[in-house]
């Protein structure tokens, strides 16, 4: 088990490390494994890879980012301009099923609403507009409705995580309730975490992941 102090200090460095990353104003404590992040950023790109960086980071249980965008006057932009641009994000990343997606700004913050077929669809809208210049936060309320009811689930996600080299299949337990998967076990790091939560949303049908995993280096 390693110490608060230890995963403070790699923390620290993983936010220095990162190239797209400006961490000057950025602070960090750590808590029972569990990393808070504080201070300020000037884009919601650096808020969300400040997130991601300390979720790499060997003994992370848990991330409360609680950093405040503070977006330059050079980089603010009309809300008329950001939804057109994250609108043609969307078109772009998916040409298809893009036409389900609303998109709705409020001075700067950007809600996307809808309905689509598949988690992966969810996840493409967020990051094509998360990176727009003007963007000071996004809030995903696409909702997920299959067309047919899912079939053997469980055992497709199971044999998925089988094939995964990042992920230890016999450490997770599969439970299903309809459409609605719960993982259970323990897992090495927050990335294998999410990792076995992403491959569970890959499955065809699934409306809902309830991820208990446990972290447990």
């Amino acid at each position: 088990m390693r110490s608060d102090s230890d995963i403070e200090r790699d923390v620290k460095e993983e936010l220095e490390w990162d190239p797209d990353l400006d961490a000057t104003d950025i602070a960090v404590s750590v808590k029972k494994g569990v990393v808070t992040l504080t201070g300020f950023v000037k884009s919601y790109t650096d808020k969300y890879e400040a997130e991601a960086a300390a979720k790499r980071v060997a003994g992370v249980v848990g991330v409360a980012n609680d950093i405040e965008v503070r977006m330059p006057s050079v980089d603010e932009r009309p809300d008329p301009e950001i939804a057109r641009d994250a609108v043609a994000a969307i078109k772009s990343q998916l040409p298809i099923s893009s036409e389900h997606i609303k998109v709705v700004v409020k001075n700067g913050w950007v809600t996307l609403e809808g309905q689509v077929e598949w988690q992966y669809q969810r996840n493409t809208a967020e990051n094509a507009v998360r990176r727009i210049k003007g963007v000071k936060g996004v809030t995903n309320l696409v909702q997920l409705k299959p067309r047919a009811e899912p079939s053997a689930i469980k055992q497709k996600i199971l044999e998925a995580f089988k094939r995964n080299a990042e992920l230890d299949a016999n450490r997770i337990q599969v439970e299903t309730d309809g459409s609605k998967v719960i993982l259970k076990g323990t897992v090495r790091s927050w990335i294998e975490r999410e990792e076995a939560e992403r491959v569970a949303w890959s499955a065809p049908g699934v409306t809902q992941v309830e991820d208990r995993i446990v972290v447990s280096p």
